[in-house]
């Protein structure tokens, strides 16, 4: 499971001109889930990303994570994330998960960010979304697990 996240001053996601999920201070959360996959590597993964510091404290060192900051989550599915990039010009997706497997735990990922008291938007599950956002830093990280 890979988590691509971006530190942001504010993030949406639109799908259909409709906003499914705005967020404030906090984390992008783009999520790809791959063939392998399972709950425990998905609440794992969510603790990473919620205890990852990359928020600056007082003295502008990188040392608070999202819950410290009191900051929010948007997550968006990216199946992309799983592409095998390594060889040709166009990437294969045979390395992510079915789609029924990759929605059950995109919405176990987004069950456990919330019992953990973290404001979670979200994108609406493999459709065609817009995302903006405005990357603080900019900060972006690959997590996986």
């Amino acid at each position: 499971m890979i988590a691509l996240i971006q530190r942001v001053t504010s993030a949406s996601v639109r799908v259909g001109g409709e906003v499914t999920g705005e967020i404030g201070q906090g984390l992008l959360v783009l999520l790809g889930v791959e063939k392998e996959d399972t709950e425990q590597k998905a609440k794992r993964l969510c603790e990473r990303v919620l205890g990852y510091r990359i928020f600056s404290d007082e003295d502008d060192k990188m040392n608070l994570n999202l819950k410290q900051v009191g900051g929010s989550v948007l997550v968006v599915s990216q199946f992309t994330l799983a592409a095998d990039t390594n060889k040709g010009m166009r990437p294969s997706f045979s390395g992510g998960a079915a789609p029924a497997l990759a929605e059950s735990l995109y919405e176990y990922f987004v069950g456990c960010c919330r019992e953990q008291g973290v404001r979670a938007g979200t994108g609406r599950f493999a459709a065609d979304m817009q995302v903006s956002l405005v990357n603080d830093g900019p900060v972006t990280f690959w997590l996986q697990v």
